[in-house]
C-alpha cells in the first residue's frame, strides 16, 4: 500500500510562503517513489506579502491556505483537519514563510513561536515515532519544539555560498545539535526520526537542491 505523506506549506514563494522550488521537488519525489501526498496548510493570514521582482513589502493582504494552494493544484486540505492516524510521515519545505507564517522565527528568532496548529501536528508525529522531513529554514521548527534533537541547515559558518550560517548557532543555542552537511547530503537523526537537509541555505545549482530533497524524502519514506 503506498505510503500517504502530510505535506505542510507556508503560502507559495520565498520570501513570504513556501519555497516553490522545494515544495515542487518534494512532491515529484514522493510521487517518483510511489508514495502519496496530502497538502495541508494553515488557514491564517500571512505575515505580510512581498514583491518578489522588488524585493519589498506590499500593501497587500494574502492568506496562507489559499496562496499554497496555487502549489498544490487546488488539492489541499486545512491543517486544522490533519490526523496523524492516516498518515505515515511528515514533511516541511522551506521558505521565508515558516519563518514568518508558520512560526515567528524572522522577527523573533531563537525566541519564537510556532504557529499552534504546526506544533500540534509536529508532535503528534513525533510522539506516534512517524519521521518528519524538514529541509532549508524549518529544522527550526524541530529545533524549538525538541530539545537535543540533531538537525542540519548546511553550514554553521557564514561564507558567501553558506549565507544563512548564523541559523545553525541560534538553534544550537536552543540545545540542539547542529551537523554540518553539503547541500545534497541529509543528517537523520535516528532517535527523533527526524529528516533535514539544507536546500537553499545554501546558494547551490537548483539541481543540487532538488537531489538534496530527494535524499531527504527517500530517508523518510525508508523510515515510515
Amino acid at each position: 500500500m503506498a505510503k500517504k505523506v502530510a505535506v505542510v506549506l507556508a503560502g507559495c514563494g520565498v520570501f513570504d510562503g513556501s519555497e516553490i522550488h522545494e515544495a515542487s521537488a518534494v512532491l515529484v519525489h514522493l510521487s517518483r517513489e510511489g508514495a502519496q501526498a496530502e497538502v495541508y496548510a494553515p488557514n491564517i493570514p500571512q505575515m505580510h506579502v512581498v514583491d518578489h521582482v522588488k524585493g519589498q513589502p506590499t500593501p497587500e493582504q494574502r492568506n496562507v491556505l489559499v496562496e499554497s494552494a496555487r502549489i498544490a493544484r487546488g488539492n489541499i486540505k486545512d491543517l486544522a483537519t490533519l490526523d496523524v492516524k492516516g498518515l505515515d510521515a511528515l514533511i516541511i519545505p522551506g521558505g521565508f514563510g515558516v519563518a514568518k507564517n508558520l512560526s515567528t522565527w524572522a522577527t523573533q528568532g531563537k525566541n519564537c513561536s510556532i504557529s499552534k496548529e504546526v506544533e500540534g501536528a509536529l508532535r503528534a508525529f513525533h510522539a506516534a515515532h512517524k519521521p518528519i522531513g524538514l529541509c532549508c529554514i524549518s529544522p527550526v521548527l524541530a529545533a524549538k519544539i525538541f530539545p537535543g534533537c540533531e538537525v542540519t541547515v548546511g553550514h554553521d559558518t557564514e561564507c558567501e555560498q553558506w549565507p544563512y550560517a548564523k541559523t545553525a548557532e541560534a538553534m544550537k543555542e536552543l540545545g540542539c545539535k547542529h551537523v554540518n552537511s553539503q547541500v545534497t547530503q541529509v543528517h537523520v537523526d535516528a532517535r527523533n526520526r527526524l529528516v533535514t537537509t539544507s536546500a537553499f541555505m545554501c546558494n547551490a545549482p537548483i539541481h543540487d537542491i532538488h537531489d538534496g530533497v530527494g535524499a531527504m524524502v527517500r530517508e523518510v519514506l525508508r523510515l515510515a
